[in-house]
């Protein structure tokens, strides 16, 4: 399996005091995961292009667009602030090889998403193309619900598909419940709430890591 990773989620931070927050955890994580949303896919409106320019960090910037067909040139303007990484999600766009496609051929790793009740047959198309895929495990729009157990056979089966391919898991995530998708095959860990709410965010991370050591 590829390598554990952990990526906290701006979603949960403040945003009037970002670098400060990233400051705080990058040292102890591998990934800054940056939630776009358009109010359109999903109800809530966060941040733009402009905003993720603003990001100071060594890290790779891991952005996830929950958005309706983004364009190409939408995505050009998260690959100019400096994106190392780009999911769309499948049920965002008439054909996300297109998408993913644009990704790709800009020298960026491309990533799909689905939704906790979408089916793994939804991205099977996708899967030659992409470098990682974003299982949600609570339903897309806002941070501090409740880890979705029931996602995890998608999880197992995507990893028997794919032995070496990220698969990323966003929702829920926290030291109780990692483990669980650890054990069915993610290597990728998307925390918000349990990371930006902590009093001690460093040791934050160092409980998730050490739940899926």
């Amino acid at each position: 399996m590829p390598k554990i990773r952990i990526a906290p989620s701006i979603l949960s931070a403040d945003f009037k005091r970002i670098n400060g927050d990233i400051g705080q955890v990058e040292k102890y994580a591998d990934l800054i995961h940056v939630d776009v949303m358009d109010g359109k896919f999903v109800p809530p409106t966060t941040v733009d292009s402009d905003f993720v320019r603003t990001i100071r960090t060594k890290l790779p910037l891991d952005v996830h667009l929950m958005v309706q067909e983004p364009s190409e040139g939408y995505i050009q303007g998260f690959i100019d602030a400096g994106a190392s990484s780009i999911t769309v999600h499948a049920e965002a766009c008439t054909d996300p090889r297109r998408q993913l496609g644009y990704i790709k051929g800009k020298g960026i790793n491309a990533g799909i998403s689905i939704k906790p009740k979408t089916p793994l047959s939804a991205i099977l198309p996708c899967l030659d193309t992409v470098d990682m895929v974003l299982i949600m495990t609570v339903e897309p729009g806002w941070g501090g619900q409740k880890f979705m157990e029931d996602t995890m056979p998608k999880v197992r089966e995507l990893r028997k598909l794919k032995p070496n391919l990220d698969i990323e898991v966003d929702g829920g995530i926290y030291p109780d419940t990692a483990p669980l998708a650890k054990k069915a095959g993610a290597n990728v860990f998307v925390a918000g709430t349990a990371i930006f709410k902590e009093k001690d965010r460093v040791m934050a991370i160092k409980r998730l890591r050490e739940s899926v050591s």
